[in-house]
């Protein structure tokens, strides 16, 4: 898939916050499989064969009066994404006890080092998001716990929570490319209790989990807040990320109706990831 034809489109949004995670909302239910944020915006991908003219009209924010949305866009022909990634993606330490990094970068001196080659997927731990969920899953027990990666990308925060001594682990994520990319994660890094999933909310009827990870946006997090709950042993641990600071008392609102307190928070620049427990 490495060669594979896409579209992208180049957003320009003001103002960005929160535009820009309600574009990537709707743009990923439109089709669109790949997210950058910009300094102006964000930039969105899709493969070629999935797309068409009409792409877009069922993007309400573009006809928003609230915000101001100017875009371009282009064919990408034959763009090898390893090579991209090669040249843009440096390793990170996430409080000196945790390396994410591509298998060309050195082997680092930390406790845990996770190997990933993140292609199109979401999740190099470079987001504000996935960073706090990799310092949640630092901070807390995972030893012999169930987890459930929901909306995985790349696998990498099921990867840490296997090195953390959890099993079984599933990792689900709806989007194809997430999918292939997080089993080559997997067994790139070895792990030996984790089992991926393309699908999404509805693939938990009959699961229970120990520990519940969400790293999503808000709407989908709002959807399936109950469904979390109902998979939860007592006392369980959910993790969410994927919102602003604002959006806590929504997301606090929906827990709380099912049955969850908050007990923790972090926050990085306006994104926060809360830890609710039954």
């Amino acid at each position: 898939m490495s060669n594979t034809i896409y579209i992208g489109y180049y957003f320009n949004v003001k103002p960005i916050i929160p535009a820009v995670e309600i574009l990537i909302a709707e743009l990923g239910y439109a089709g669109f499989e790949s997210f950058v944020e910009t300094e102006e915006g964000v930039a969105a991908y899709i493969q070629k064969e999935d797309w068409n003219t009409a792409i877009l009209k069922d993007v309400q924010i573009l006809n928003s009066n609230e915000f101001q949305i100017n875009y371009t866009f282009e064919e990408i022909e034959q763009v090898n994404w390893n090579e991209e990634w090669e040249k843009n993606f440096k390793p990170i330490v996430v409080d000196e006890v945790c390396t994410v990094r591509a298998p060309f970068h050195n082997m680092p001196n930390t406790k845990y080092d996770i190997i990933i080659e993140p292609k199109m997927s979401f999740g190099t731990g470079h987001h504000e998001t996935t960073h706090m969920m990799i310092q949640h899953i630092l901070n807390n027990d995972f030893e012999e716990k169930s987890v459930l990666d929901m909306g995985c990308g790349t696998g990498v925060l099921a990867i840490l929570a296997d090195m953390k001594g959890a099993k079984p682990i599933d990792a689900i994520d709806i989007d194809s490319w997430c999918y292939t990319n997080s089993l080559e994660n997997v067994a790139r890094n070895e792990c030996k209790h984790i089992s991926v999933y393309q699908g999404d909310a509805s693939l938990l009827m009959g699961k229970a989990y120990n520990v519940i990870i969400a790293n999503i946006n808000r709407n989908i997090l709002l959807e399936d807040i109950s469904k979390y709950a109902n998979c939860l042993h007592k006392s369980g641990m959910l993790f969410l990320s994927g919102f602003y600071e604002n959006d806590i008392p929504i997301i606090k609102a929906a827990c709380n109706i099912n049955g969850l307190r908050l007990i923790d928070k972090l926050q990085r620049n306006n994104w926060v990831s809360l830890k609710f427990v039954n």
